[in-house]
């Protein structure tokens, strides 16, 4: 289960989806909970309805009733139902964490207000933070990607070959193509993992440049 350090804006509760008249029956419910859970990055919606597709098909067969008509497969329409109306039980419930939509996929985050006292209990990850030259150069590459290495020297004044390699280590950077001019440099963007780690759906979700530079001189 991952923390939100930053304050994302929950998306608006359905108040026609409620735990009661979910899709969704109790116990896939529980198998959607279960398959969250246990991963260790956000899952893409086919990744989470394919196996509850088939869990929904294996019940069904066993099922003794002939009369019993055939429930309909989980659809992305669906899931994101259930999803609201187990975000709904949660909210009314007072839960630390929701169901996130991060990096094209889901996850369970727990919530802004939370972070110190999870921090409290991870101090040994503060190690493999990013450096300030790090988050500089990644910041560099997140707002004006595809970017050449040459544009990020000029921008930063400094070369920055090892620090790219580090953050591509990180799997933070990729090499995104080449650019159409003379020797045909590499470009570069960001990964996945980058919107993960900072809890972004996507690229759309960076704040304000200014906000960034606000946060790394304090």
């Amino acid at each position: 289960m991952t923390t939100q350090t930053t304050q994302t804006e929950i998306p608006p509760m359905t108040s026609e989806i409620t735990p009661q008249n979910s899709p969704m029956d109790t116990h896939t419910r529980a198998a959607l909970e279960a398959l969250l859970m246990t991963a260790d990055r956000p899952l893409k919606p086919q990744t989470i309805i394919d196996p509850l597709n088939l869990l929904e098909s294996k019940s069904e067969s066993k099922s003794e009733s002939k009369s019993k008509s055939k429930s309909d497969p989980i659809t992305q329409n669906t899931l994101d139902d259930a999803i609201d109306a187990l975000n709904q039980e949660y909210q009314s419930t007072n839960r630390s964490f929701r169901i996130e939509r991060v990096a094209a996929g889901y996850r369970i985050m727990t919530l802004p207000e939370f972070a110190p006292v999870v921090a409290a209990m991870h101090r040994a990850r503060a190690t493999t933070r990013l450096t300030k030259t790090q988050l500089e150069t990644l910041s560099i590459i997140a707002y004006r990607q595809p970017v050449t290495r040459a544009e990020l020297e000029n921008i930063r004044g400094v070369s920055c070959g090892d620090i790219v390699r580090a953050l591509m280590d990180r799997q933070m950077v990729k090499i995104t193509g080449r650019a159409e001019v003379l020797g045909r440099p590499m470009l570069y963007g960001t990964t996945p993992r980058f919107l993960d780690t900072f809890g972004l759906a996507n690229l759309k979700d960076l704040p304000n440049p200014e906000e960034v530079l606000s946060a790394m001189e304090q």
